[in-house]
């Protein structure tokens, strides 16, 4: 073995002399994993709940330094926490393992769901399944509005950015990168400028109760030896994980050409980890306005299916691109059995999504933890947080068109054009059960995940029944 290799490997075997076996650490990754339901809200809140409040391993302070970071990032800022986390724990095998297990439940069961799907999708119980869940996951994405809206929205500043980006996106056809980066510079200058309006934290951040310190967990004050910066070692494992991601996706090109399914969904998902930022809701935007207007992978009601089966199973919410990947590689599985095609399109989808985000964090995150408290860093994040507002509440009236109307006209605008529902062709019932589900939410405080299962049974009844 080379003396580099050999860096690498002890680097990610010995552990921080913490008192926190790898063992006990992979026990606990694994429970929350297991408990990882309700979107990003609920997953940081359950890693928070476990790492912070019970176990003590690390204190208030390192956490939401590093869910600020992992904000900052594209992709599922929760499960980025949880490789941040790992990493901080027990170095790269912590993270790793932290990183993979948060994904791995989330996966099988919506490839097990995505089989039921393209199986039995005709089938009237399962239709009606799905039929429930559409109405419901539209009342989700409206609660994601007004939570992540009365967080953010603090300031006349904020409420116009959240303004502007929902007019770009919504009436100008603005890409979502496009606005996310904006976001980012205007709030950056904000923040170095000093203007008041651009202060403050961000993110899914747990309500406090009491506060524990960094200095009276496992972890401590200290930063560990392998957190330091390490410049040779960030560019080795950068290497490793680009190799990994890159490599699978060129091939594809080389092999199979840029038009072949498969090379399209490497390319578009790896694209898709590099320019998401602002969590899942902000990602399923960018990813219903190219996959289904752009592609033509899936129709705008299959969003929402997909949606549902992640709102109703373990793990990070952008696993609905899993959904995504297999139904575009399905439909259009060339020499391929088509079964085998999607659960190929399904793991390539998986995989390009999630590999950068390991990228993000084992290369940035020993420079991070010197960077505590960086007022243009908050600011940046706060008002892309404030822009993501804007995004969502597009994303939550696409949704609330393509649910409630049987018919959608497409009316152009100078920019390219917009969606407009045909009045006569409302869907009572679905307007129902999306108003049942939005009182539930959002009046008595009902659990997402008893929604959408009382709504799923719901429209199974109304579709056998009627």
């Amino acid at each position: 073995m080379s003396s580099n290799a050999s860096t690498l490997s002890a680097a990610a075997t010995s552990a921080p002399d913490h008192g926190i076996s790898l063992g006990e650490a992979t026990r606990q990754w694994t429970k929350i994993a297991a408990l990882s339901f309700g979107g990003p809200a609920g997953q940081i809140a359950v890693m928070h709940r476990i790492l912070v409040e019970e176990k003590k391993w690390i204190g208030e302070e390192r956490f939401l330094h590093a869910l600020n970071y992992c904000m900052l990032l594209p992709g599922p800022e929760a499960q980025q926490l949880a490789v941040y986390i790992g990493w901080l724990l027990h170095k790269t095998k912590g993270g790793l393992i932290a990183g993979i297990l948060f994904v791995l439940p989330g996966f099988l069961s919506i490839l097990a769901l995505s089989y039921i799907y393209v199986l039995l999708g005709k089938v009237p119980l399962v239709e009606g399944l799905f039929f429930g869940l559409k109405a419901a996951v539209l009342a989700v994405v409206v609660q994601a509005v007004i939570r992540v809206g009365s967080r953010a929205l603090k300031n006349g500043v904020m409420r116009g950015i959240a303004a502007a980006a929902f007019v770009a996106i919504f009436f100008l056809d603005a890409p979502f990168p496009l606005i996310v980066l904006a976001a980012g510079l205007i709030g950056y200058l904000g923040g170095r400028s000093g203007i008041a309006q651009f202060k403050g934290g961000g993110g899914h951040g747990p309500a406090s109760g009491n506060i524990i310190h960094d200095r009276d967990t496992a972890l401590g004050e200290a930063l560990p030896d392998h957190a330091r910066p390490n410049l040779r070692w960030s560019l080795q494992i950068s290497t490793v994980l680009l190799l990994l991601w890159l490599a699978p996706v060129l091939a594809l090109f080389l092999a199979l050409g840029p038009d072949d399914v498969f090379a399209r969904i490497a390319s578009f998902f790896s694209q898709m980890a590099v320019v998401t930022f602002g969590g899942a809701y902000a990602v399923l935007a960018y990813v219903a306005q190219e996959a289904v207007g752009t592609f033509g992978w899936l129709r705008p009601g299959e969003m929402l299916d997909g949606l549902g089966m992640a709102e109703t199973t373990p793990g990070p919410l952008i696993m609905v691109t899993q959904f995504v990947g297999f139904l575009a590689a399905f439909r259009d599985a060339g020499t391929l059995p088509p079964l085998l095609a999607a659960t190929i399109g399904a793991i390539l989808t998986t995989w390009v999504t999630f590999v950068p985000c390991f990228l993000w964090i084992f290369a940035g995150a020993p420079f991070i933890e010197r960077l505590r408290g960086n007022r243009a860093l908050s600011s940046a994040l706060t008002a892309i947080t404030a822009a993501v507002v804007g995004v969502i509440l597009n994303l939550a009236l696409w949704f609330a068109i393509h649910t409630l109307f049987g018919k959608v006209q497409a009316v152009a605008t100078p920019t390219g054009s917009l969606d407009v529902p045909v009045l006569a062709s409302i869907n009572l019932p679905a307007l129902i059960l999306s108003t049942a589900a939005l009182i539930a939410v959002l009046r008595f405080k009902a659990g997402v995940l008893p929604v959408l299962l009382c709504s799923a049974a719901a429209g199974a009844a109304f579709i056998l029944l009627t």
